[in-house]
Order: C-alpha cells, then structure tokens, then sequence
C-alpha cells in the first residue's frame, strides 16, 4: 500500500502535490513557504481583477477566462515548448487528464460568475470547502482512509458555509450556488490530481491551459460586450494569464522544496489577500457572522491539513 500525500489546499486549483521532492532537491521548507505565500497573492489578485472586468466593466466571464488561458497557453509555448517539446503536450493518460482540465475550465467559469455577484472574501470562503468535499470523498471514491477526527473537521467546516450563506443574509442566492458549483468541481479537479501523480506538472498545466482557451474560445466571438478597451483594461486582460502561470509555477516550487503538509495551509492566506484586495478595490467588509464562518473554514481546513500530515508521517515510521 502506497502513502499518499496530505490534500492540496488551492483555491485557484493548482498542481497535484509531488509524494516526495525529488532526491537532488535540498529540503528548504522556509524557502518553499515563501514561495506558497507569493502564489496565493497572485492568485487572490488574479480574482481581484477578474471581479473588477466582470462586474465593474460588463465583460462576460467567459471572454475574460478565455483572456487568461490564451495568455497562459502562449506564455507557456514560448518559453517551455523549446526545450520540453511534444512532451508538454501529450500525458501518458489523455482521458483522465482531458477530464481533470475540464474540471479546471467549469471552476473558472463558476468562479468567474460567482465573483460577479460576491465580495471576494465570501466568494473564496465558499470555494475553500473544495478541500473538504475532498477529505470525505477520497475514501468511498480512491480507497484512502478517513478517520473520525478529519470527517469531524471537514463537517465543522460547513457551518463556516452557514454562517456565510444563511438565510436572510445579504448575499446573493445565486452567487453563492456559483460559489459552491466552483467548489464542486474544484473537488472533482483534484480528485483527479490525485489519480495522476505519475504526470509530469508542466503537462498537466499546459493540457489545462490549451484546453481552457479551446473550451471558451468557442463563445469568444459571442462574447465581446463590455466596455471599450483602453490600455489599462487590455493590461489587466494580459495580467490574468501571467498571473496564473507565474502563480503555478511558485506554487510548484513551494511544494518542490517543502512537504505538502507545510505547504497548504498556507493557501488559506489567499482568504486574507481577497479581504484586504475587497476592501481596498471595493470598500466591502465582511459582517461578524461571516468572519466567522470565514475563521471557521480556515480553521477546520488547516486542522483537516494538518492531521493528515502526521497521520501519513506517522504510518511512514511504521512501515521502514
């Protein structure tokens, strides 16, 4: 029986987590967390400048999705292609992989709709229950073991969801079923990661690139609504694809030189980068209730993190 390494916690959904960096890879888990802190800041800007385009200036989600991945696809051609060749392009397992982008290209879209009618803070609050969702489904679904305690933690963490989407609230209805849509199939994205762990990152994010700029380039030419373009929008529509690239590759980094268990908790910061972007590009402050149902899915979320490193740490020890 093999280990399997403890959840990734993305927001932006991001690579599979490695089981173990490569030996010639130094173990600098300060310089790995520093790496991971850098991505969920692009990332959370990333959102940020998705919501000002899709609600501050009308675009539709999907021509400023398709604006992302085609930026990330051509950046990823021009300086990987060269030296990485058909290898970037062709996974040893196409339909899962296939699958795994389409996942991928369903969380934009529902991400982008729901940060069209959400703050950003509540927004990714919802979407974090990905992790969760991910805890009590790898059992039935992969096999993997699922103690009480983390079943317990993932459970707790839905009140957070409560407390954020309660009735009577001032959230939208249906931002919020965005919101939870995204986190069903961020799930299911990374439900699939985990079956894919013998292909190589750089594969998997390019397949998802040019998948994501085939899926919404076909509702491009339908799509162009909006504002009219001026240097500072056409920047922001480039920012979106360099954002995401750059955030992944850091991200990969991070895991590179530290252990899954160190890296993702620190992914919950990106709850922390959305509320200060919200307040500072929105002036929105989240109430009381939803600060704690925010505090309450970052808690539970790292503790689910947490336990699951030193539970495969701990069945390490048992078996050499």
């Amino acid at each position: 029986m093999t280990d399997r390494a403890p959840d990734a916690v993305v927001l932006e959904p991001g690579l599979p987590v490695p089981d173990t960096a490569p030996p010639s890879v130094p173990h600098r888990p300060l310089l790995g967390v520093a790496f991971a802190v850098m991505a969920v800041l692009l990332f959370a800007a990333m959102d940020t400048i998705t919501k000002v385009l899709t609600a501050s200036h009308g675009y539709p989600v999907t021509l400023v999705a398709w604006a992302r991945y085609t930026v990330q696809l051509v950046l990823m051609t021009a300086l990987l292609a060269p030296r990485h060749g058909r290898g970037l392009v062709t996974p040893t397992r196409p339909l899962p992989v296939l699958l795994r982008s389409l996942s991928l290209v369903a969380a934009s879209l529902f991400m982008g709709l729901a940060l069209r009618r959400l703050p950003l803070a509540e927004a990714g609050a919802l979407v974090f229950t990905a992790p969760m969702l991910v805890v009590l489904l790898a059992a039935p679904l992969l096999g993997e073991t699922l103690s009480a305690g983390r079943a317990a933690l993932a459970l707790l963490g839905f009140t957070g969801v409560l407390l954020i989407a309660r009735p009577g609230g001032d959230l939208d209805t249906l931002g919020v079923v965005f919101a939870l849509a995204c986190a069903a199939v961020t799930t299911a994205y990374n439900l699939l990661s985990r079956t894919l762990r013998a292909e190589q990152p750089l594969t998997l994010l390019f397949n998802s690139a040019l998948v994501g700029t085939v899926a919404f380039g076909v509702f491009a030419p339908f799509s162009w609504s909006g504002d009219a373009l001026t240097p500072t929008l056409m920047a922001m529509f480039l920012a979106l694809g360099v954002l995401a690239g750059v955030g992944h590759f850091l991200l990969t980094l991070g895991y590179r030189y530290a252990p899954a268990s160190t890296i993702a908790p620190v992914s919950y910061l990106q709850l922390v980068w959305a509320g200060i972007f919200g307040m500072m590009v929105f002036s929105h402050r989240p109430d009381q209730l939803a600060l704690l149902g925010m505090v309450i899915i970052a808690g539970s979320g790292i503790a689910t993190v947490v336990t699951g490193g030193r539970t495969t740490t701990r069945s390490r020890a048992v078996r050499t």
